[in-house]
């Protein structure tokens, strides 16, 4: 994999922070794969002192924050614990659905796997949902959590009978191209690869207070696979 330039991620930078537009297929912490770098590793190739003041999924692209001190660091961890961060998050899902800010207040408690189920002992854990876009057989939700639990958008999701796109742990099939095209032909001896090769989340929003007590407020342009995604379901 070639690994992406840091300075080019960049949307965001102030003297306190940067944010960054996460590319997909990328851990933001050391993971346990061996012999891969990880977001924040690339980071300090940048800026030695930055730290990742919280983390995304490997396989979701978006928003990500780091802070340039400790001080920084601070200030928006307690944000992150009060629940003050704005965090929107894009997802494409399976199913046509018309959300309103529908709310799912499920407990979710991870196994020893690290795969989150929905159990009354858990954690609690809430998302808003909301419709952006129908297609044929999916819809663009808009996701806003108000808690930060493992896997939430995507269990709360299934809950909702409307897995993402991808997510083949949650319930959520691949979409290929031939599923959306009549008459698609694939050449032959060759195996239709889906459209998206991961699952359909993207950390599209961040908003925060900086140290001054300005609030900001950054937009992650969708990654090249997933704005794909969604030009061909509108498309068909």
């Amino acid at each position: 994999m070639k690994y992406p330039v840091f300075k080019d991620l960049i949307i965001f930078e102030s003297e306190d922070y940067v944010v960054v537009n996460k590319p997909p297929f990328l851990a933001t912490l050391e993971d346990r794969t061996p012999n891969t770098t990880n977001l924040l590793k690339i980071a300090r190739q940048y800026n030695p002192d930055l730290q990742a003041c919280h983390r995304l999924d490997k396989d979701t692209s978006g928003c990500l924050v780091f802070a340039k001190n400790a001080e920084a660091y601070r200030h928006l961890s307690m944000q992150f614990e009060h629940r003050q961060v704005y965090k929107v998050y894009h997802a494409v899902a399976w199913g046509v659905h018309k959300f309103e800010d529908e709310l799912v207040n499920r407990a979710i408690l991870p196994n020893a796997k690290g795969v989150a189920h929905l159990n009354p002992k858990g954690k609690p854990a809430e998302t808003y949902f909301t419709t952006l876009e129908s297609f044929a057989r999916h819809t663009l939700v808009e996701c806003v959590p108000v808690t930060g639990r493992l896997h939430q958008i995507r269990v709360h999701l299934a809950f909702l009978n409307a897995p993402i796109v991808g997510d083949s742990l949650y319930g959520g099939e691949n979409v290929y191209l031939s599923n959306l095209k009549r008459g698609f032909n694939l050449k032959k001896d060759t195996e239709e690869l889906p459209l998206i090769k991961r699952f359909a989340l993207h950390s599209f929003n961040i908003g925060f207070t900086l140290l001054d007590g300005e609030p900001v407020k950054i937009e992650a342009p969708y990654p090249k696979d997933f704005a794909v995604l969604v030009k061909q379901l509108r498309a068909h």
